[in-house]
């Protein structure tokens, strides 16, 4: 019983003198909603990557170089925010889930266009069908 209630006493005294570590702001920090934007954009281009595979000039581009030119921020500055960001990890939870639910959104957005552009295709299929089918029978 001792025992336990010595190593409790230092396990308290351990965690209550342990220093809390926490990430210096940089000097060019991202704003946040920049970056939200910025890993929206990454999550993007690197999907489209894989879509656009026979482009030779496609591969040739750099995902993160592109976005780095895009919003005039260097690595290190991308790197050190990232770091600063990641480093509380309910904020970067949130900003992703915000990239996230950006995608969704564009994503359902894209398959309705699709839907409605393959209606009106069948429509049009018919609708000619029918004219041909009616100058036959003339």
């Amino acid at each position: 019983m001792r025992k336990g209630i010595l190593f409790f006493a230092l396990l308290v005294s351990f965690v209550g003198c342990r220093k809390e570590e926490t990430v210096k702001t940089p000097k060019k920090l991202i704003d946040k909603a920049v970056m939200v934007n910025v890993f929206y954009d990454l999550a993007l281009l690197e999907a489209s990557k894989y879509q656009m595979m026979s482009k030779t000039e496609y591969q040739k581009i750099s995902p993160k170089e592109f976005i780095l030119k895009k919003y005039k921020i260097d690595s290190a500055q991308f790197s050190q925010s990232n770091i600063y960001y990641a480093f509380s990890i309910e904020e970067y939870k949130a900003m992703f889930e915000q990239v996230q639910k950006r995608l969704q959104t564009n994503s359902d957005k894209m398959d309705t266009i699709i839907k409605r552009k393959q209606e009106k295709l069948k429509l049009n299929s018919k609708t000619h069908s029918k004219s041909r089918v009616e100058k036959l029978a003339q």
